[in-house]
């Protein structure tokens, strides 16, 4: 098996939680779906698995936290180009996700927007040239 991550969110709502993770261009998993989860293909090797907040609670005994009160986690996915960034951004905050007074930064070879999904989980959108990134900030 290739190394993978599958992430796994409580959401409260399922629906609205695929909906947004649809539109920004997830893949829904049928086989791995169902009233309790929905599996959310990145890319071959990133998954994003949507839980309710019961499913969810089978896996831990710790309290599920509010991502709309504290960020315990922010997770960054890759894109082609800033133009495909600004889409996706574009598109999330229309299927039900947050952009407004999120981070968005430009240092001309690296572009990265922020935007919280329904449940408040922040995902960072990055486009990245490292052949264009500056000697002093390579280490």
């Amino acid at each position: 098996m290739p190394k993978m991550i599958f992430v796994n969110l409580p959401v409260a709502d399922l629906a609205a939680a695929t909906r947004f993770y649809q539109a920004i261009g997830c893949q829904k998993n049928d086989q791995f779906s169902d009233d309790n989860a929905a599996s959310m293909v990145w890319s071959e090797a990133i998954n994003f698995h949507l839980l309710t907040h019961s499913f969810f609670q089978t896996f831990t005994a710790l309290p599920i936290a509010d991502a709309k009160a504290a960020c315990g986690a922010l997770y960054a996915i890759s894109f082609d180009d800033r133009a495909a960034v600004d889409a996706t951004a574009s598109a999330g905050a229309a299927a039900g996700g947050t952009v407004e007074g999120l981070s968005v930064v430009d240092m001309g070879w690296m572009y990265n927007r922020q935007i919280q999904d329904p449940d408040g989980n922040v995902l960072e959108l990055v486009w990245m040239d490292i052949s264009a990134m500056p000697q002093d900030e390579a280490g």
